[in-house]
């Protein structure tokens, strides 16, 4: 968390300021923004890998008092203007096309304005499983669903118990009881109460459809500013008889216990 103050330069209201990252994920706060903020990712992983990275950002729901451009040799793209507010809105760029350049917006009371957002560093193949823009829900293919069982960030077996419709951010949120928690990165699913299940949430687009069911699926996902995401999900039994054709085939990807 980076936490810089425009209070501190009040004096000199056209100075620019520079700030390093090097953590691949995090959340910068500009406290009472004045002049221009240069944000400079720099992760740790080796230069040549730079070109395979892509930065998303989440402006905090409340961020107000800057617009935030992406520089490359001086030429800005207005990236987030001042003012918007669209819940929930990402907004991705290959780390190649340049860096975040923030600039304050004229106020007369800077002490009421933070802006600020989170951001993240990933690989080019992650960012676009997590923004498909062409069919964001189609059905996996049999190779990409055993393939995300070996990479994502969740797998686990479970129920639909319901789902919620946000139309505001355009998300539905698939509430599931837990059958089999083969991995997790984040502590999403917990065990709940006395009862011993353990629930957790998943987010997918609205667009998708998704609804309450019967029966059990695989749910494979993303972490994604700090929610789950919904990546390949067949149901169960479907899940089941790709993996064994795959096995006695010798072609499955990784180990796992499917039953």
């Amino acid at each position: 968390l980076s936490s810089p103050s425009g209070l501190t330069h009040e004096s000199h209201k056209k100075d620019v300021e520079q700030v390093y990252l090097r953590c691949s994920e995090g959340s910068i706060e500009w406290m009472y923004p004045t002049g221009a903020l240069i944000v400079n990712l720099r992760p740790n992983t080796s230069p040549a890998s730079y070109k395979h990275l892509t930065v998303c950002i989440k402006p905090f729901k409340d961020s107000a008092g800057a617009n935030i451009y992406l520089e490359k040799t001086g030429e800005l793209k207005l990236l987030v203007r001042d003012g918007d507010r669209s819940p929930s809105k990402v907004y991705c760029f290959g780390y190649d096309q340049g860096g975040l350049f923030i600039e304050a917006t004229p106020q007369q009371d800077i002490s009421r304005k933070i802006t600020g957002f989170q951001y993240e560093l990933m690989s080019k193949g992650i960012a676009s499983d997590l923004h498909r823009v062409s069919a964001p829900c189609r059905p996996c293919s049999d190779t990409e669903v055993l393939l995300a069982v070996c990479t994502s960030d969740f797998v686990i077996r479970g129920s639909i118990q319901d789902v919620t419709n946000e139309a505001e951010e355009q998300e539905s949120i698939i509430h599931v009881s837990v059958n089999k928690l083969y991995r997790q990165k984040s502590k999403v699913f917990q065990l709940m109460g006395e009862s011993g299940n353990w629930r957790g949430q998943i987010k997918t687009l609205l667009e998708c459809g998704v609804k309450p069911g019967d029966g059990d699926f695989l749910f494979t996902g993303r972490m994604h500013f700090g929610e789950a995401r919904l990546g390949c999900a067949p149901r169960f039994k479907d899940f089941q008889r790709m993996y064994r054709e795959a096995k006695d085939k010798g072609l499955n990807p990784c180990e796992i216990g499917p039953d």
